[in-house]
């Protein structure tokens, strides 16, 4: 509920603080005291649009704090607490009205965008009155609210999921579908790329052991010209080999002669020939190295081509083509297996529209039935607030489908018989339409109402047993949430368990709105004024009395 209301600076408000309490409290007060500025400067705490207008002549700002004390299971802590709000404690909604004409918003003293602060006091507060500005508005807010008198919460959260599992279902779809589809347009190049990639089977690191072996093959065709020049000379017909071996024979028969003169040429000769017989020893070993086919290298020429050209055909490295024909093969077979795989989709989809629809139909037979009964109860309370000729409707209409399920439900009135019935916010005039809130609230005091409720002159143009029957029924609402009411009537003044004066005074050269709590004296006084007008008779306090005591 509203704990505390602090405003200042806002239009003839300079400075207010007031505290409220359960049950239904009433604000009165002449015309033009301040009673519509005090509204507004709760609806600018709310989160309602601002307006430079609304901050007090010479001030550079105004500003509107509203305390609230609700349960922790409350929506308005789930809403704070998703917008990384600290709701420990009461909830301290407060509003900064600029001169220049922007705002700014504070929720427990944290800087928040408008929006925030809307969701949050929508929560909190609902303000019923004659404007189309005030709450249940909009015709969603008229399902929800057949919902919550039907005790239909659980059976709308079922048709939610469905939804949800039958849209993830076709968007599941749709997206296998793309996939497809240029799967399907890629489909013959992918296969003529697996088919061409698996004739050329390439390895990984085969590019760089080819292109060594190609180099070593090449150098060797370069010196193998060389290797054969030293065999010649070494052993071909033109060798002096045989020439220096008969020398060294015919020297090595004459050493016994001069043995101190020949051995040393002989010895020389000796090493001579053996390091000829190693040099052509080693030129054979080398010549059987560089020994290759040509037709071996030719082979390789050609892999490394087609290795090359296909990297470049798909814009690949070499040792890229094994792994792009490993992805293409998965492809390949992902097409092919994703005809089975859409099929399967396809069918979960028309499972989840089944299931969907069914839950959707069973929650708007129940939806139908609720709003008769919903009917019922507040075309009862019509009688005793003087519109015993109109009735109460809620028109239920097949809506579009979606996650809160295949009903669009409107409040509507007809207001007198005969005339054509319409949405209540259209056809009721705006004391009827206060009459017509005010039932419904009655009959959904306790069905998904906001714990504060605000009732701005819903008792404007009637009185007597009406404005007696008005006060009743928002005694009763009182009981179930918190009720505050702006009002003219005395027998709904009568009825309140608190009463607020709302008057002007002077404030130094202008004036300034005050509001304060009335006790019993002050209070018949106030009821005698709505009764009797300007002069205060003793009749009017007698009559005054006489109300406080009925009720």
């Amino acid at each position: 509920m509203l704990a505390q209301l602090s405003i200042r600076d806002i239009v003839l408000i300079d400075r207010l603080d007031l505290t409220f309490a359960e049950g239904l409290s009433v604000l009165t007060g002449e015309t033009g005291a301040g009673k519509s500025i005090l509204l507004d400067a709760t609806s600018l705490a709310l989160g309602a649009r601002g307006d430079a207008a609304l901050v007090r002549n010479g001030q550079a700002q105004g500003q509107v704090t509203a305390v609230f004390d609700v349960p922790a299971a409350h929506p308005a802590r789930r809403i704070a607490a998703e917008a990384d709000i600290d709701t420990d404690g009461d909830l301290i909604l407060r509003r900064v009205q600029l001169a220049d004409g922007r705002t700014r918003a504070f929720v427990n003293d944290q800087a928040v965008s408008v929006q925030v602060l809307r969701a949050i006091g929508a929560s909190l507060v609902e303000i019923h009155g004659q404007h189309a500005d005030r709450a249940l508005v909009e015709p969603e807010a008229h399902r929800a609210l057949v919902d919550a008198y039907g005790g239909l919460a659980e059976e709308a959260a079922a048709v939610r999921a469905a939804w949800k599992t039958w849209r993830d279902a076709r968007r599941a779809v749709e997206e296998a579908q793309a996939r497809l589809a240029k799967a399907r347009a890629d489909g013959d190049f992918l296969r003529h790329a697996v088919e061409e990639l698996t004739r050329l089977k390439p390895e990984a690191g085969e590019e760089e052991a080819l292109a060594a072996r190609r180099q070593a093959m090449m150098q060797s065709e370069k010196i193998a010209a060389d290797l054969s020049d030293a065999a010649e000379v070494l052993a071909g017909p033109g060798s002096a080999v045989p020439s220096l071996a008969a020398a060294w024979r015919r020297l090595e028969r004459r050493a016994q002669q001069a043995p101190a003169m020949i051995e040393p040429i002989v010895k020389a000769f000796g090493e001579a020939l053996d390091r000829i017989e190693d040099a052509r020893a080693a030129v054979e070993a080398a010549q059987r190295a560089a020994d290759f086919d040509p037709r071996e290298l030719e082979r390789i020429e050609e892999r490394l081509f087609a290795l090359r050209a296909a990297s470049r055909k798909y814009a690949v490295p070499v040792d890229g083509l094994a792994t792009l024909a490993a992805r293409y093969q998965a492809d390949v077979a992902a097409l092919d297996a994703g005809e089975d795989h859409l099929v399967a989709l396809v069918a979960a989809a028309g499972e989840g529209e089944a299931a969907y629809r069914k839950a959707a139909k069973a929650l708007s037979a129940k939806r139908k039935a609720t709003a008769l009964k919903l009917d019922a109860a507040v075309n009862a309370e019509l009688g005793p607030l003087k519109l015993d000729r109109a009735r109460f409707i809620t028109e239920m209409t097949a809506d579009s489908e979606g996650p809160e399920g295949i009903d669009r439900a409107e409040f509507w009135v007809q207001t007198n018989p005969g005339t054509r019935p319409g949405p209540m916010m259209k056809v009721a005039s705006g004391g009827e339409l206060s009459r017509f809130m005010l039932a419904l609230k009655v009959v959904l005091a306790d069905q998904g109402s906001a714990p504060t409720l605000v009732f701005d002159e819903i008792d404007t143009g009637v009185g007597g047993a009406v404005a007696d029957a008005i006060g009743q029924r928002l005694a009763r609402l009182g009981s179930q949430v918190q009720v505050l009411s702006v009002t003219h009537a005395p027998q709904v003044a009568a009825k309140a368990t608190r009463h607020y004066l709302i008057a002007k005074e002077a404030a130094g050269d202008a004036v300034a709105t005050r509001v304060k709590p009335l006790g019993f004296d002050l209070r018949r006084e106030e009821l005698a004024r709505m009764l009797a007008g300007e002069t205060i008779t003793d009749e009017a306090r007698a009559a005054a009395e006489r109300l406080l005591a009925v009720n």
